[in-house]
């Protein structure tokens, strides 16, 4: 399905310039725009250069650039930096963006220290990526995100600012492998963080990046906050904790601690039984399933079930499938369109950036399809809630293993779309989540390990060091040893 994006807009004070490609900018500061000297005439007319490095002035100080050539360090009125190698999006499969809530917030801090720095009080701040047109996309998110958090920029500005001279940037897209048919704009994201920032959703003065970092790794829960203090998603527990297949998973218990220290008062299974229900009830904590097949779409009583509950818990709520990312995303994507009128693209755009690789395939378009009904249901929510302040509790159902997702409001997900992805056949048959959770585990085991080079240069180091400390303690050491004794004799 084909979306329309915001057409191209010019900025009311800013302009876009061309860079020499051979050196780096002298930048002449004017009322409107950051004029940067063009390329040569001979370089101009050349066919076999016809990409040219531009820059976007965003502050006073602030720019934005593409090059095509790494820039000359050592300016006296410029610094430069790049992060393109330095905040990388951990993909699945051909999903490279957006990058998530850690990386925008590490980024934003690094930013500010470079705009704060004495040393760098009268340089122009240049962020600048390559030719990827990939890590373009993220970097012009990123600067984007800052924008609007910082400097309280429009979502719409800021995107018409940032295509300039020209500029497009690649759509990000889903976690499914194979063609992808939905795309993800900078502007669906841009409004998602503005919407965030609106509804408390993003406060970097609380934002606590450790532990964001800490728990959306497999071995330590992997779970994130979609909702702060109400909503959140994680992988499915099993019977025992343990690791398969590279993957580890946990029993229910281990996450007990941290729900109970977080008020987690509920959990929503949405994935074939791995685990005794009982053992979370057992521990305090209201659960329920409301299963539909892995990589497919919820018919309407699931959907209902699953808002009831949601609206009526009294604490927050923990919602699984198998990795925590389709059905998951695709239900609690259904309870931020209701309660916070978020456009579908936006809701997926932020439940993206809280945990990547969330919402697939179909789901996209079934979200979209949802939109409106579900603004219509929120509406009438908030109408009935105003004149009815507290809502009696109404938990219709318990339990609804029994739900077929065949029924005739779910003809557009056909069984031949969810046949490869289906747990319903046997439990050890290997579905999207299993693929999914195992590219996980293996992509963050990649990203820690420490490499090779780095162990030796390490140990040589070490080794060095005792080296020296025996030469001083064995040699030098007696030495002066005698000789302030001379002395003081």
């Amino acid at each position: 399905m084909k979306r329309k994006t915001s057409g191209v807009g010019s900025r009311r004070h800013s302009a876009p310039a061309t860079l020499p490609a051979t050196a780096p900018p002298a930048f002449k500061k004017t009322r409107s725009s950051a004029t940067l000297p063009i390329l040569g005439e001979a370089e101009e007319q050349s066919p076999r250069n016809p990409r040219r490095d531009i820059c976007l002035q965003i502050s006073d100080r602030l720019y934005f650039a593409i090059l095509f050539h790494k820039p000359k360090s050592g300016s006296t009125n410029t610094h430069y930096f790049c992060i393109d190698d330095e905040f990388v999006y951990e993909n699945f499969y051909a999903d490279f963006g957006p990058l998530n809530l850690a990386m925008i917030y590490r980024y934003c801090c690094k930013l500010n220290k470079k705009l704060k720095s004495f040393t760098m009080l009268r340089k122009k701040i240049v962020h600048y990526c390559g030719s990827d047109q990939k890590k373009q996309a993220n970097a012009a998110f990123l600067m984007g995100c800052y924008t609007i958090i910082y400097l309280r920029e429009s979502p719409e500005s800021v995107y018409r600012h940032l295509l300039f001279g020209n500029v497009s940037y690649l759509p990000f897209r889903d976690a499914a492998f194979g063609t992808c048919t939905f795309h993800l704009t900078l502007l669906d994201c841009f409004q998602a963080i503005n919407k965030a920032l609106q509804y408390g959703f993003l406060d970097f003065n609380t934002f606590d990046v450790n532990e964001y970092e800490h728990y959306e790794r497999a071995e330590n829960g992997d779970f994130n906050w979609i909702i702060p203090k109400k909503i959140m998603a994680f992988s499915g527990p099993h019977s025992r904790s343990r690791i398969e297949n590279g993957y580890p998973h946990h029993a229910p218990e281990a996450y007990f601690p941290y729900f109970r220290r977080h008020n987690v008062t509920t959990v929503i299974r949405l994935n074939k039984k791995m685990y005794d229900a009982r053992r979370f009830k057992d521990g305090g904590f209201d659960h329920y399933d409301l299963f539909f097949a892995d990589g497919s779409i919820p018919n309407d009583a699931i959907i209902k079930a699953f808002l009831n509950i949601c609206e009526n818990a009294e604490g927050a709520i923990a919602v699984h499938c198998k990795a925590g990312l389709g059905r998951t995303g695709t239900l609690i994507a259904c309870y931020i369109m209701k309660h916070y009128r978020m456009t579908a693209a936006e809701t997926i755009a932020w439940i993206r950036i809280c945990r990547p690789g969330s919402v697939i395939g179909t789901q996209q378009h079934f979200l979209l399809e949802k939109q409106s009904e579900l603004w219509m249901e929120g509406d009438v929510f908030r109408s009935k809630l105003k004149k009815t302040p507290k809502l009696a509790v109404t938990k219709i159902l318990s339990g609804v293993d029994d739900i077929s997702i065949n029924d005739s409001k779910n003809q557009n997900a056909s069984r031949k779309d969810s046949e490869p992805y289906s747990d319903e056949e046997e439990t050890h048959t290997v579905t999207q989540g299993d693929k999914l959770r195992a590219l996980k585990s293996k992509r963050q085991a990649k990203a820690y390990s420490v490499p090779l080079t780095c162990l030796l240069a390490i140990l040589a180091s070490a080794l060095s060091s005792i080296v020296i400390w025996w030469i001083v303690c064995g040699s030098l050491l007696p030495n002066l040893l005698f000789c302030l004794d001379g002395l003081r004799t």
